[in-house]
């Protein structure tokens, strides 16, 4: 059983799913705000995507001391579970080697959180990946992106682009999550919580 002092993976591979649509129409979306942390996780290890079987691009490397594959779903969020089991079967990494990065309309923009297991509060790419690998015991960076103004949809909320306010901060919000991400391979959730929230 997975705890919230565990890192994740316990010395074995870790699979790091960053979530967003594909294609340029998408990359500025609220919704791809987990694409942007493993591109910019990606760029730390000085490597690119390369496409792969399972559905997703994927890069290899080592990462917060861990020996890492960042996966990039080439499916549209909804979709996301079967790229991320496939990975996951791939690499033979069980769900407590899973770590996913995705926006969060329940904190708000800028805040990053760092969890393990829990709901999926109606965020479709997490409740497809649940369900690909029947269960919800992962690890997760949720990185805020607020709550839509008005009676606006939420759906319609997270497929617009950040604000011109927003995109100010973005780059050090992307940056934080990163750090974020790489605290808990290096130390576990526990550390990585008391650091980052």
């Amino acid at each position: 059983m997975t705890t919230a002092n565990d890192i994740p993976g316990a010395g074995e591979r870790i699979l790091l799913a960053g979530l967003g649509n594909p294609g340029p129409r998408y990359a500025g979306n609220r919704h791809n705000v987990g694409f942007l942390v493993v591109d910019e996780l990606a760029a730390r290890l000085g490597g690119k995507f390369k496409a792969h079987k399972c559905g997703a691009d994927i890069l290899e490397g080592r990462l917060g001391g861990a020996q890492v594959a960042l996966v990039r779903p080439r499916s549209f969020m909804n979709l996301s579970g079967s790229a991320v089991a496939g990975a996951a079967r791939f690499f033979k990494v069980s769900p407590a080697g899973i770590v996913v990065v995705h926006d969060e309309l329940d904190l708000p923009f800028e805040a990053v959180r760092l969890k393990l297991g829990g709901g999926e509060n109606g965020h479709n790419g997490l409740r497809s990946i649940s369900k690909s690998l029947s269960t919800k015991d992962y690890f997760r960076v949720r990185v805020g992106v607020g709550r839509p103004p008005g009676r606006m949809d939420p759906a319609d909320y997270v497929l617009r682009d950040f604000s011109p306010v927003e995109r100010k901060e973005l780059a050090f919000v992307v940056d934080r999550a990163a750090d974020a991400t790489e605290a808990l391979l290096r130390g576990g959730l526990a550390a990585a919580q008391n650091a980052f929230h």
